[in-house]
């Protein structure tokens, strides 16, 4: 069988696949530190790695992006990189990258619902250049790779994801775990309201890490274009829907407030799936975002405080 490396392997969608069958390597920060070149290359050699699933990067949401958006530029470029350059010297055989809805151009240079060949039409959103830039890198190297070696290496691009093994530190975690945080612990603490950035008429995209997990093996087994592939639900919610989905599954009944002087993103960045569709992938595969939330809080609530970003 190949032996499929999973870098992030304890992340959000790195956790999704120890569910799955197949010949995986999870190996932790202290087996394989992504940001030490030498590191990433002796390993993927030593362990005969034939394919790559790099889901792993330095994340986080508006605030995180915004504080610290040179380190999120520089780490992400330097994990990208070394990635892919140790893939091509070994003769890894298959690799995809994954991406983020954060790579497009801000909504002024779009064309709604976002497709893939509209990736380079004009800078992302101020509020996480860093990070995006860094991301939009990765197909310029596959490009790159795919006309000097003539490997078809992929890269896939999910949306807002959510799930089990979430990052839930309120500065560096997406918008789900850190709502699924706040009013948790304002249950707990009994405190009669959470703050919440932003006016929440927001709307977004949010994908089951679980279901983003089976759709990269899909596109590894079925995809192989030279651009990006939009892998995402494109169903989308208003913020504030989602956080009295929230409210009802973790049974709060305090009040949200809204902080209007901090920022909220972008108003709407809404994906077509359409490629993918094409390939075979069905809308129905996708887990509801009710389905979805109730396990992410029942995995939460049982497993906290030992959460990452918790303890």
């Amino acid at each position: 069988m190949n032996k499929i490396l999973v870098t992030g392997g304890n992340g959000l969608v790195g956790s999704a696949f120890k569910e799955l069958d197949g010949n995986f390597l999870f190996p932790d920060r202290k087996q394989l530190n992504l940001l030490n070149r030498e590191k990433v290359f002796s390993y993927i050699k030593d362990n005969q790695v034939d394919t790559v699933i790099h889901v792993a990067a330095r994340v986080g949401g508006v605030a995180a992006n915004t504080n610290y958006v040179a380190d999120f530029y520089s780490e992400n470029i330097q994990i990208n990189t070394n990635i892919i350059d140790a893939c091509v010297a070994n003769g890894v055989q298959k690799l995809v990258c994954c991406l983020s809805t954060c790579v497009y151009p801000d909504e002024k240079k779009v064309i709604w619902p976002i497709t893939e060949d509209q990736l380079h039409n004009g800078e992302p959103h101020k509020s996480n250049f860093g990070y995006a830039y860094a991301k939009r890198m990765v197909d310029v190297h596959l490009r790159a790779v795919r006309q000097q070696y003539g490997l078809e290496y992929i890269s896939v691009i999910p949306n807002n994801l959510y799930g089990e093994y979430d990052n839930y530190d309120l500065e560096n975690s997406h918008v789900i775990p850190a709502l699924v945080r706040k009013i948790w612990e304002a249950k707990v603490n009994n405190n009669p309201y959470v703050e919440v950035w932003g006016d929440g008429e927001i709307y977004r995209e949010f994908t089951y890490s679980k279901d983003i997990a089976k759709v990269i093996l899909f596109c590894l087994q079925n995809y192989k274009g030279l651009s990006p592939i939009n892998i995402g639900n494109t169903e989308e919610y208003c913020l504030k829907d989602v956080i009295e989905m929230l409210k009802s599954t973790l049974d709060y009944h305090g009040e949200v407030v809204y902080n209007l002087d901090k920022p909220k993103g972008q108003i709407r960045k809404p994906s077509s799936n359409k490629k993918l569709l094409d390939l075979g992938w069905q809308k129905e595969w996708y887990t509801s975002l009710e389905v979805g939330l109730a396990n992410s809080c029942r995995w939460f609530t049982d497993n906290y405080p030992n959460v990452r970003g918790v303890n």
